[in-house]
């Protein structure tokens, strides 16, 4: 203790902390954030409504946000079991899956949309065999429920049609589901299991009432990061989705198309949308963390 009572710190002082932590977000993230507001600032608001409501860029949010939620969906439940494999399990080549997992993160996602090409393109490795059986399935489904254009809304092929989008955005965000929910699980200690076992609880108690509990917030924060990283998405999927207008376009390459034809201020109003749906789903997700935690009563 000092003589007015204050502790000494051997870390640099909170305001040198404080002033580097904002400089850098300030170069790294505000300043580009700003920048696209900047240039939208220069469109009236007519012409902004106009440029970011207008039926191609409203198709492209639909399938953007959509293929993006159901791809997080299904990372989530398949991430949340092969996280619990590869912590509670030992097995033969269990270092090598565990490495494979983080193969989305150093691989270059025009190299991914590529391969995933390659292999499921109607001459694929697997899309030989397994487009036949999707067109056969999408067409059965024509006949039982003929209401519904089945073709428009999952698309008759894998590659290059909706499909595709589907599994390059599932391949870019498992890790991110995995890589979060992996530290939980270590920490959850097995006599947890055991003691809900002695009580007299079931397996499917014990998981619902116990497990999943303390793995909810994980799960929803790997969700999000799922869900944001596919919703950015563009090398990956570019090479795959077919880039069809009005029906499998989503809004990066939208962006990026624009930009190529020089409306910069079009480009930009389409961007702002994405990134303010983005920053709110963030706060939502952030608050129903925030909520899981107190009901939980991990917040007091």
């Amino acid at each position: 203790m000092t003589l007015f009572g204050k502790r000494k710190n051997v870390l640099p002082g909170f305001g040198l902390s404080l002033g580097f932590t904002l400089a850098y977000l300030g170069l790294i993230v505000l300043i580009p954030l700003s920048a696209a507001f900047i240039k939208t600032a220069g469109l009236s608001w007519a012409d902004f409504i106009a440029a970011v409501t207008s039926p191609r860029v409203v198709a492209s949010y639909k399938l953007s946000f959509g293929v993006s939620l159901l791809a997080a969906l299904v990372n989530a439940f398949f991430g949340l079991i092969l996280a619990w494999v590869l912590v509670r399990y030992t097995f033969p080549g269990r270092r090598i899956v565990d490495a494979l997992v983080d193969l989305p993160f150093a691989l270059p996602t025009a190299v991914a949309g590529i391969a995933l090409t390659a292999i499921y393109a109607k001459n694929g490795w697997v899309g030989q065999w397994l487009e036949p059986l999707w067109a056969a399935g999408v067409q059965r489904l024509s006949e039982w429920i003929p209401w519904i254009n089945w073709t428009e809304w999952v698309g008759g092929k894998l590659a290059f049609d909706r499909p595709g989008i589907f599994l390059a955005l599932t391949f870019v965000g498992l890790p991110f589901v995995v890589r979060t929910l992996q530290p939980v699980l270590s920490e959850l200690e097995p006599e947890i299991e055991e003691a809900a076992a002695t009580l007299g609880a079931n397996r499917w108690q014990t998981m619902t009432r116990v497990i999943f509990p303390e793995l909810l917030p994980a799960l929803i924060t790997g969700f999000a990061l799922a869900f944001a990283r596919a919703l950015g998405e563009y090398g990956s999927v570019v090479f795959i989705a077919g880039n069809m207008p009005m029906h499998s376009e989503i809004t990066p390459l939208l962006i990026i198309t624009k930009l190529e034809q020089y409306d910069y201020r079009g480009a930009t109003a389409i961007a702002v949308v994405m990134l303010a749906v983005a920053l709110l789903m963030l706060v939502a997700v952030g608050s129903l963390q925030t909520w899981s935690r107190r009901r939980l009563g991990g917040v007091r």
